[in-house]
């Protein structure tokens, strides 16, 4: 036991591996004094309803269709500077049970450069917003991502440095890659996401045999089976826990296999994919970046939610009865208003799921996963329909290690605030020595404790 460390893995036949969470059996006096911190991204494409999801917006006017470029929509401010309590709005309402973890910030905005679309610069520029005409190389105001620079620093202790997830498992590709893609090495050069769940499952479990991924878990049950009679009783429970986890990962994959192969002999009109439950699969991807960040294969991840501008349409199971396009309704807000806040609504449960996910997680000292990871929610967009750069909305959840405040209430900063200014006050809370990032101008320190 004494080898032992919580990066340890499992090894079975196929070469199956699973990589073990905290465990405080076999955890060193360190480890247990400092879990490691992390960062995770949840990112919406196409802004959101503004009435719906900021507290004291229900009244104003409904957006009519912008236009292609992007800037600022004059608005008044609604709040006080500083915090405040939450308004519980029905797009933040799935939040309310996990309140006292998540904080809302409005008035972070971001600059729009002119000579791109304004739907792929804001998911692609998303977690860079360089100063305009900084790159001089590229029509992008795209330079090294947030993720990429902390991992730098923290991903040489982990198996993968970052990991990347999407949930748009389309072939039909009309658009670009900037597009569909929030995470990137550098100006041009993107970070290939993994949208795939059995292939993201293989490629983080290591199984090398194709047919044998969904039982990975009785691949390595003999190792298991004697680790654990040398775990402490609630050690016990926590491996049960994680080994049920990673099981339930495997049927969900298996029902969505059955399900695709089940529609791809049915006469139907859109792609095969867009009748896949959209919730199941997003949870599933979150899931299995859940476990990543559990068990150390990594410390810093993305999870693109959906791509910006595409109209294939995609099964919001339990909101619509068939396959709706978010960008095409985006467009056309007065008319699909409600349908479009059902869709907001829709995402911010899987991202309250996932919060709670976290939460669930035991570390060292009474700790959780959630305490120890930075975790963001936010869109490029202020609104889908009038493409507005400004008054962005942000949610982070987690103490990224004791780091950041604690949650529970509404901060609003001044107009004009960089969203950059968040991105650097999260970097030098995991770490990093840097007085600039992006177009910044200053760490946003309200939010560091």
């Amino acid at each position: 036991m004494s080898a032992l460390n919580r990066r340890s893995f499992l090894r079975g036949a196929a070469g199956a591996t699973l990589s073990l969470p905290w465990l405080e059996s076999i955890a060193s006096a360190a480890n247990a004094a400092s879990p490691p911190q992390r960062l995770a991204i949840y990112y919406v494409p196409i802004g959101v309803v503004r009435r719906s999801f900021f507290p004291g917006e229900a009244e104003t006017e409904v957006p009519k269709f912008r236009g292609f470029l992007g800037g600022k929509r004059d608005q008044p401010d609604l709040y006080k500077p500083g915090y405040q309590p939450i308004v519980w709005t029905p797009t933040l309402e799935p939040l309310r049970k996990v309140r006292n973890r998540v904080t809302l910030i409005t008035g972070l905005d971001r600059v729009y450069q002119n000579g791109t679309d304004v739907h792929a610069q804001c998911g692609s520029c998303f977690l860079s917003s360089a100063a305009p005409y900084e790159i001089k190389s590229s029509a992008w105001p795209l330079n090294r991502t947030l993720d990429h620079l902390v991992a730098d620093y923290v991903g040489d202790a982990t198996p993968f440095r970052s990991l990347e997830f999407s949930c748009n498992s389309h072939k039909d590709n009309v658009e670009s890659i900037y597009f569909d893609n929030i995470s990137w090495y550098g100006t041009g050069h993107v970070a290939p996401s993994m949208r795939d769940p059995q292939k993201a499952y293989r490629r983080l479990f290591g199984t090398r045999d194709t047919d044998q991924f969904r039982n990975i878990t009785d691949l390595v049950l003999e190792d298991a089976r004697s680790l654990r009679r040398e775990l402490g009783s609630e050690d016990r429970d926590k491996f049960n826990e994680y080994f049920d986890s990673v099981r339930t990962i495997e049927e969900q994959m298996e029902k969505m296999a059955r399900m695709k192969s089940g529609l791809a002999k049915v006469s139907i009109d859109e792609p095969i994919d867009a009748y896949l439950p959209r919730g199941e699969y997003i949870r599933l991807m979150g899931d299995l970046m859940v476990v990543a960040l559990q068990t150390g294969l990594t410390r810093v991840a993305t999870m693109m939610i959906g791509p910006e501008r595409w109209n294939t349409p995609y099964m919001f199971e339990g909101v619509f009865d068939k396959p709706r396009s978010h960008h095409s309704m985006s467009h056309n807000q007065p008319k699909f208003i409600d349908d479009l806040a059902k869709v907001d609504h829709f995402y911010m449960e899987q991202f309250a799921y996932l919060v709670e996910k976290m939460a669930s997680v035991g570390e060292a000292n009474g700790t959780t996963l959630l305490d120890n990871t930075v975790f963001t929610y936010g869109s490029g967009l202020g609104d889908g329909a009038s493409h507005q750069y400004n008054k962005l909305p942000i949610i982070v959840a987690g103490r990224g290690g004791g780091k950041l405040r604690a949650g529970g209430g509404h901060l609003n900063v001044p107009t004009g605030t960089p969203l950059a200014n968040l991105w650097l006050a999260q970097a030098q809370a995991l770490g990093l020595k840097r007085d600039r990032f992006a177009d910044s101008t200053a760490p946003l320190g309200q939010v560091l404790a």
